[in-house]
């Protein structure tokens, strides 16, 4: 799926940052399309073996209805039409949201990939949470359907295969997976063995693509065909300048033009094994922040990579990195730890 161009000038781009008050906070280094009368359009990524083409910054869509129309607009111009949502999200105002989207603009449901998720873990309740977020988000279909967090790789069971493989039947979903924030690794390399997972969306930044377990996991996945969605990518928060190395790596972002969260999301893009980042947006002072380092192509060096990495070994006490099956088995009560922690 190849976004159109939009019909943002440079012109347009800054009249609209300066009316949302944002502009002085985006480095214009960061939009070297705005250096001509080009149009901003994010870049795409295949999808797995889907043989979709999908934009390498999804939108990340926990919206309230009434304030979320000129976002998902916006978006769509700016070719960021990876929408992820699920129908527990704002208590389902924001499939809601995006049901008042389509109904305003029907002609964009084509242009957007579409995925929502399910907490049911079996089919009749799974069956119900889709045609509930069907009806709210006024559709006939979903492009990826996730089971929604899971933990272990055999939540992946028999009666799961054959509901998604009815769902893609009977044309309500077109691609299966599922999200997971906790034991990444090893639902990856279960999901790797299956032969029926379309993509998956998990926990990834800077912090854990380092680890053995997570580069075998992923190029597993790959392996496999399965399309791969980066989500909780700035790894616990903003540099907060308190260290020689937070004050290095600041300085040098701040040199090359682009902020520390910007260049979070350029560590996770320089993997091309990962098709897209989804980003919770709710603002446009983000959603512009986002796009412009996306579509910027100055890439992270070897130095600014090494940093990262001495950053995150530095204060990896303050990170929880999601593996429940050793914090939660050591407690005899059922205590959502990981949870908890994320």
């Amino acid at each position: 799926m190849t976004p159109k161009h939009s019909s943002w000038t440079r012109r347009a781009f800054l009249k609209a940052a300066c009316a949302t008050g944002v502009a002085s906070a985006l480095p214009l280094k960061n939009f070297p399309a705005l250096a001509s009368d080009e149009a901003v359009v994010v870049p795409t990524r295949a999808f797995g073996k889907t043989g979709i083409e999908v934009p390498v910054l999804g939108f990340g869509t926990s919206l309230h209805v009434a304030f979320s129309q000129l976002l998902l607009k916006q978006a769509v111009k700016w070719g960021v039409t990876y929408w992820d949502t699920a129908n527990t999200y704002m208590g389902g105002n924001s499939e809601k949201a995006i049901g008042k989207y389509f109904a305003k603009y029907p002609e964009d449901r084509k242009k957007v990939f579409l995925v929502t998720k399910s907490h049911a873990w079996n089919a009749d309740g799974r069956t119900r949470d889709l045609n509930l977020s069907l009806e709210r988000m006024q559709t006939d279909y979903i492009d990826l359907y996730f089971a929604h967090g899971i933990w272990n790789p055999d939540e992946l069971d028999a009666q799961t295969k054959r509901w998604a493989q009815k769902a893609k039947a009977e044309g309500t979903i077109r691609f299966f997976g599922f999200s997971t924030h906790s034991n990444m690794a090893e639902c990856l390399l279960g999901a790797a063995g299956l032969g029926w997972i379309d993509g998956i969306m998990m926990t990834y930044n800077y912090r854990l693509m380092h680890s053995d377990d997570m580069r075998r996991a992923v190029a597993a996945c790959v392996r496999a065909g399965i399309g791969l969605t980066a989500m909780k990518t700035q790894g616990g928060g903003q540099v907060q300048t308190d260290t020689a190395t937070e004050l290095e790596l600041a300085g040098r972002f701040l040199q090359k033009g682009f902020t520390d969260g910007q260049a979070k999301l350029k560590a996770v893009w320089q993997n091309s094994q990962i098709a897209s980042i989804c980003s919770e947006m709710p603002n446009m002072t983000l959603l512009m922040s986002n796009v412009a380092a996306a579509v910027d192509k100055t890439g992270l060096s070897a130095q600014d990579r090494q940093l990262m990495r001495k950053y995150a070994q530095e204060t990896r006490s303050d990170y929880c990195t999601g593996c429940s099956d050793i914090c939660e088995s050591a407690v005899a009560a059922e205590v959502p730890i990981g949870d908890v922690m994320r």
